[in-house]
């Protein structure tokens, strides 16, 4: 680590003891058989208990100073593969495709306040048969991530997250904890991807579309953030009506909608858009 300066374009804060890697590691899920994927191991300090529970451990660092203290870190680890690279821009079917044949895979990262969000969607979106997805976020992140429908927290994030996944805090972790010290308190959570989602919307663009419109302006009420993102195509009259089929009033906001009601709207707006019989 000699001579090595934390960067703060990537958001660098390093964990300081091992105590917190190691119950990360124990509460991920991961077991003998699995490969994990880690995203930005940085020193190396939660990669060491991977690499003592997991079958595989490739790890993706962005900081190309950093991969010679991996490399000699673990340069006897025989089920330890490193790559240079922004996890952005990795084709992760591929990286499982070529290390972890026949296994199954999770995920495990502290992640970089700025970049939270993205790497999230990356790794839900992609549908990649992921496991579990243990990730340590900034506290209020990990609020908004955990909360239920109808809770002040509860946002287009969680309804979105919620689509892929069962969301579970798991612990706190003081900004103390890592050298330097980031302004806010962590909080480590755990994403068990589903087989099947809770929902089967008949198209999954129209839903997602609905989501970002019923939390695009908070104040706003959901019928009027409809007529908003799709009064090119729907009118008032039409949307109304189907958020008085949905069960909701007039006046309902978009927080107090769960992915069930959402489903079902984003379904009538489909068909009501392209005709069709509803299912």
């Amino acid at each position: 680590m000699s001579g090595f300066i934390k960067k703060k374009k990537y958001g660098q804060n390093f964990l300081t003891s091992d105590r917190i890697p190691a119950r990360i590691a124990a509460e991920s899920g991961i077991t003998s058989e699995c490969g994990v994927i880690e995203i930005g191991p940085g020193l190396g300090v939660l990669t060491k208990q991977l690499l003592a529970v997991a079958k595989k451990v490739v790890a993706i660092e962005i900081d190309t100073e950093l991969i010679p203290i991996l490399t000699e870190k673990f340069a006897d680890e025989e089920n330890f593969r490193l790559i240079n690279e922004d996890v952005l821009n990795v084709d992760l079917d591929k990286l499982i495709a070529e290390h972890f044949p026949d296994m199954p895979v999770c995920v495990c990262a502290n992640l970089p306040y700025y970049i939270t969000t993205p790497i999230l969607m990356k790794l839900l979106e992609g549908k990649h048969g992921f496991i579990t997805i243990t990730v340590m976020v900034q506290k209020e992140v990990a609020q908004r991530l955990c909360s239920k429908c109808g809770d002040s927290e509860y946002g287009a994030i969680t309804a979105s997250v919620n689509y892929y996944a069962s969301v579970k805090r798991l612990f706190p972790v003081k900004a103390g904890s890592f050298s330097p010290p980031p302004k806010v308190d962590s909080a480590v959570i755990r994403f068990d991807l589903y087989d099947t989602p809770p929902v089967a919307p008949v198209d999954e663009n129209t839903f997602f579309a609905v989501i970002r419109a019923a939390f695009a302006q908070r104040r706003k009420t959901l019928l009027n953030a409809l007529c908003t993102a799709f009064s090119d195509r729907l009118s008032r009259d039409e949307l109304a009506a189907i958020i008085t089929e949905a069960g909701l009033t007039q006046d309902v906001r978009g927080e107090k909608t769960d992915n069930k009601t959402l489903c079902f709207i984003s379904d009538k707006i489909f068909f009501n858009i392209n005709g069709g019989n509803q299912k």
